[in-house]
Parts: C-alpha cells; sequence; structure tokens
C-alpha cells in the first residue's frame, strides 16, 4: 500500500516507528553508516571488521593494529593475534564516539569449544579497550554459542563484570541455556535460519509471521519475559524488512546498512508484534538444562547443529583471512 505524498511528510518511516518500540543496533563495521542511521549500539563480527578494513578510508587503523603487533613483539604468530585483536579494539573504539550506548566485539571463532581461551581472549580485549580509556560498561564480548562459550560467558559475567553477547544462536537449548547462564544479551540469527529451511525443505517462500527464524525468536523472547530472565534477545542476521517489522517489539534487533535503508524510506504504518504482556499469557514450560540435557535437546534440531558449526567456520575463515591481510 503507498502512502501519498502529503500523508507521508507527517508520517514517520518505518525505521523512526521501529525505534520507538525496539532499540535498533547498527550490523556493521563502517562508520559512515553508523553517523547516517544513528543507532543506540553497534555490532562487529570479523566478516563485518574484515571487509571494512579492506575499504582505503580505514587503511590508517589496519596501519596502526600491524604496528602494535609488532611493538609487543614475539613470534610472527603471536605479533599477528596481538595485530588482530588491536584492529577489532580500534574499530570498536572508534565506532563508540558516534553512538551513544555499547559497541560488540568478537572473540576469535576458532576458541568456541575452549572455554578458558575465550575467557583469557575476552578479558584481553577488554584490557585493550582499557588501554584506549573506555570503560567495560560500554563492551560486549561476542561469543560463540557452543556450550562452552555460554558457560565462558557466565564466568565472565559473574566473576569479571564482563558483559557478553551470545551469537551464532539458533536452537531453544541454547537460548535457555544462556538465560541460566546470566549472560547479559543474546542474538539469535532469523536470517541463517530461513536459509536453511529455503535449502532443506520444499517451501522456498514465507510469510513474515510464518518465517522460521521470525518465529523462533517470538518463542525465545516470549520464554524469557514469561519466566522473568533478564537477558536482552536482539534478533539479528536479516534477510529482508518483513522479518525486522514481524520482530517489532523484541528488545533489541541488530540491521545491516542496506536494510536500515529500506527501512528508512519505507512509509507503512508499524505495530509491534512482540510484548511482554503477551508473552506472559503463553504456553511454555520452564527447563533447566545442564550439560548433557543441553547438548541432547541442541542435537536434536538439525538445522541449530548446521547452522551453528557452519557459522563457525564461517567467522573462523575471516579471521584466517583478516591475519593473512595484516601479515
Amino acid at each position: 500500500m503507498s502512502v501519498s505524498p502529503v500523508k507521508r511528510q507527517k508520517m514517520e518511516s518505518a525505521l523512526d516507528q521501529l525505534k520507538h518500540h525496539t532499540t535498533v543496533v547498527a550490523d556493521t563495521g563502517d562508520f559512515n553508516a553508523i553517523e547516517e542511521y544513528k543507532p543506540l549500539d553497534a555490532t562487529t563480527n570479523p566478516s563485518l571488521i574484515l571487509a571494512a578494513a579492506q575499504m582505503p578510508a580505514y587503511q590508517e587503523l589496519v596501519d596502526d593494529a600491524v604496528a602494535y603487533g609488532k611493538k609487543l613483539g614475539g613470534s610472527e604468530e603471536e605479533q599477528i593475534k596481538n595485530a588482530c585483536d588491536k584492529l577489532f579494539v580500534l574499530f570498536g573504539a572508534e565506532i563508540l564516539k558516534r553512538i551513544p550506548g555499547r559497541v560488540s566485539t568478537e572473540v576469535d571463532a576458532r576458541l568456541s569449544f575452549d572455554k578458558e581461551g575465550m575467557i583469557q581472549r575476552a578479558r584481553r580485549l577488554i584490557d585493550l579497550y582499557k588501554e584506549a580509556g573506555i570503560g567495560k560498561d560500554r563492551i560486549l564480548i561476542k561469543l560463540s554459542s557452543t556450550w562452552e562459550g555460554i558457560q565462558a560467558g557466565k564466568v565472565l559475567e559473574a566473576e569479571h563484570g564482563i558483559h557478553c553477547n551470545m551469537t551464532l544462536l539458533f536452537s531453544f537449548a541454547q537460548a535457555v541455556a544462556c538465560a541460566e547462564a546470566g549472560v547479559t544479551l543474546i542474538s539469535p540469527f532469523v536470517g541463517r535460519i530461513l536459509d536453511w529451511y529455503v535449502a532443506n525443505g520444499d517451501k522456498k517462500t514465507y510469510e513474515p509471521s510464518e518465517d522460521p527464524g521470525v518465529k523462533s525468536v517470538t518463542k525465545i523472547y516470549n520464554y524469557y519475559k514469561k519466566f522473568g530472565y533478564k537477558t536482552i534477545v536482539m534478533g539479528a542476521s536479516f534477510r529482508n524488512t518483513g522479518e525486522i517489522k514481524a520482530l517489532a517489539g523484541c528488545d533489541y534487533l541488530t540491521i545491516s546498512p542496506k536494510l536500515l535503508a529500506e527501512l528508512s524510506k519505507e512509509y507503512v504504518k508499524l505495530t509491534p508484534t512482540l510484548s511482554i504482556k503477551e508473552a506472559q499469557a503463553c504456553q511454555l514450560e520452564k527447563l533447566h538444562l545442564d550439560e548433557k540435557a543441553f547438548r541432547w535437546l541442541h542435537n536434536e534440531d538439525q538445522m541449530a547443529v548446521e547452522k551453528l558449526s557452519d557459522g563457525i567456520r564461517k567467522f573462523a575463515a575471516d579471521a584466517m583471512k583478516l591475519e593473512r591481510m595484516l601479515k
């Protein structure tokens, strides 16, 4: 339904309406996009940093990171690892100059099954931010939502006061375990769930309300609100604006610049679909998951098992590309 030009002048864009119901986060490492769409928070990952680091505009940050790695010395491998961590923090620090909220910085996906390794790397990133004059209250450390990652998040939150963003989240089991671990925020992936169902099923298109990714996040949101969990639900990895509008009312949504641009040009009435009131009335049972129960329940979801391992491999591959670039 198109809106007349006169009516459009009075009406807010879909993006502006969304901001009334949901905290909008920019899913990018590109500073210009952040300045244009004015999100509260921003998220980065190895793939986004790799893309941004190849832009001529950010060459200075890459040079600074390389110089830092060399200054610390050690083996070539150690220098590159230190340069990578520094590059993530340099991007994060620049992003924080442009937003009022927090930036998410990811721990190397190759540590996804190493609880202690993730804890050490997270603390190292927080130390680097501290050296740059940035307190841990403005940082979310991103960890893979493996059992080990979730337990690392539990320790970082409880013992070190480091806020965590659990990423690569596809199953209800992962969401329940994250809530029980008391992490700050989860990023359930919407678009990648849709991708799997389109690739593996007979149905190739879905209405937004029937989209498997939208349904997954809706169930998680309802579960968290029904049982009073404080963990923030941040829908991520969207394929179209329909998915985003179908999750209006969710705590946070992290959106790519391309879809932010589309939403800013859309003039349709946006009504929130998720609410605490409705969540508290829904029929869901409370679960408690130890490691065995978690692994079994997660394993029962073929889509989640495949997408988690695929996501870890892709982030790891981009981390290695970034290292080769710095080398």
